[in-house]
């Protein structure tokens, strides 16, 4: 019956009139906390929640009952991957300068280049947004690598990215990447900065004008975010002007930092610190500032955060997926370090992610009672919300934006459970997400996306990524060939039936 209903809504539409959600469980907000709902029902009208609760007195254009499900509000991805992910070829191949993750110094004299088209980058938003509806992601923050770029991210594709949100119905906070430099490979595991601080700030001014061009279109699903690549890529200069520019957008900044051993390195050869001490002694760390991944965080960093009201953004899967892990989800939260999370990866699966963080947390902790599955469901919602500054996100209850996730309970690889936060954290994954709205727009339906035939899609994306494959040897250091840069995980036999 619920397939019914939905398939006389026109997927991408808000429908008309009042609309009345029920299930075994909705996830309510009052007090300042998420609440259950047993037998719940929230009614949205337009694109905004008018009633969370049970015995909905007034009149009803339609009713969804989703039976045996958690209608809950969608998460919040702030380190959202928006191309084709090629932090997998990562996994198993090492080290990661020889199998072109740095720029060589010949690759770079030649002039590097734009691996992809436009047009194939266009199109990698648009299928990147539509996984993160398919696992219940109604806000996201994009990022992409830019080891395959001619420099940054450009303002032609960020254009066909907001257009894309507002197709597919997924709200973004986004603005095109820019740097002031990056890593060179002079040797087999010898790598140095170079710098080129106009080109970073030429990359801020068109981000600046971007968001002033984009801000507010489709309905207010598209806002801006200022987005310097990664911290070690950057200049104090550029970092000030970003930081300027931000207070006059009233907007956010988000800046990779703390995050890996390269990073760690160069800021210290060039600053003498870390990098959240150098930019503390500059003055440019504060509530602004969303700063993904903190696994190298010292103590001192971390105090530094907590004082200036830095929020973390935790990805746990991609990182654990490296070997580091944020030390400690339940120490960052302790010392009042807001926590917000994102995926960084293929799959874009946040529910992985929520049971990734929770297994890091307490085999950091060496204890089981310190964090709980709601802190890390609490990250994925209020605390994106609380980094954006947004009190309508995140939550369900009246006045808040309609934003939700309706994840099922029957799924036969999840246990029964009196729980439904405990259940979907530990047994289960983003394909357990049945419908999504975002401001009350009905984006994705049993798989469906609005806008986009994933399916033909996936294979759409499966050749470019081929054909980005079939570059590395020209950056990677000695132009060795793909099958040696990437070799299988067991040999390849040339006759099956041999």
């Amino acid at each position: 019956m619920t397939r019914q209903i939905l398939d006389t809504l026109e997927l991408g539409e808000r429908p008309e009139g009042r609309t009345l959600i029920s299930a075994a469980w909705v996830l309510g907000h009052r007090d300042g906390g998420h609440r259950l709902i047993p037998n719940g029902e929230i009614v949205i009208d337009g694109g905004e929640v008018v009633f969370v609760g049970t015995d909905f007195p007034g009149e009803v254009a339609r009713r969804i009952d989703f039976g045996n499900a958690l209608v809950s509000p969608g998460f919040i991805d702030l380190d959202a991957l928006s191309d084709l992910d090629t932090t997998i070829l990562g996994i198993d191949h090492h080290p990661g300068w020889a199998k072109g993750r740095v720029w060589p110094r010949h690759y770079v004299e030649a002039g590097p280049y734009e691996m992809y088209s436009q047009e194939e980058l266009a199109f990698q938003k648009r299928f990147a947004f539509g996984q993160l509806l398919l696992n219940g992601i109604t806000t996201a923050a994009p990022i992409a690598s830019l080891f395959y770029r001619e420099w940054g991210e450009t303002v032609a594709e960020f254009d066909a990215a907001a257009d894309a949100a507002g197709e597919l119905g997924l709200r973004v906070y986004l603005s095109p990447a820019y740097r002031a430099g990056g890593m060179v490979l002079d040797a087999p595991g010898q790598m140095s900065p170079v710098f080129d601080e106009e080109r970073g700030l030429q990359g801020l001014r068109d981000a600046v004008d971007y968001i002033g061009r984009q801000s507010g279109r489709h309905g207010d699903l598209v806002r801006g975010l200022l987005v310097p690549d990664r911290v070690e890529t950057c200049t104090e200069e550029l970092l000030r002007q970003t930081q300027a520019a931000a207070g006059e957008l009233g907007c956010k900044i988000r800046l990779h930092m703390a995050q890996g051993a390269m990073e760690v390195d160069t800021i210290r050869k060039l600053h003498g610190s870390t990098a959240p001490v150098w930019l503390g002694r500059a003055g440019l760390l504060n509530d602004r500032l969303i700063a993904p991944h903190a696994t190298n965080a010292t103590e001192e960093d971390l105090k530094l955060y907590a004082a200036n009201g830095v929020s973390i953004v935790h990805c746990p899967l991609v990182s654990a997926r490296g070997g580091s892990t944020l030390n400690s989800f339940s120490k960052c939260r302790e010392r009042g370090i807001n926590i917000a999370m994102g995926t960084d990866t293929t799959p874009a699966d946040m529910l992985m992610n929520l049971l990734v963080g929770l297994i890091t947390c307490r085999i950091n902790d060496r204890a089981p009672d310190r964090v709980r599955c709601a802190d890390l469901f609490d990250a994925a919602t209020l605390g994106g919300a609380r980094a954006l500054g947004r009190d309508d996100l995140g939550r369900l209850a009246p006045g808040a934006r309609a934003d939700i996730a309706v994840f099922g309970l029957d799924d036969t690889v999840m246990a029964p459970s009196i729980d439904p936060i405990t259940t979907l954290v530990t047994g289960g994954s983003g394909k357990v997400t049945q419908a999504v709205f975002v401001d009350g727009r009905l984006s994705m339906r049993f798989g469906e996306v609005a806008g986009i035939d994933m399916k033909a899609a996936r294979q759409r994306a499966q050749r470019q990524f081929d054909g980005l494959i079939a570059k590395y040897p020209e950056r990677s250091w000695g132009n060795p060939p793909v099958s040696e840069i990437f070799p299988p995980s067991y040999p390849i036999e040339g006759n099956a039936n041999g």
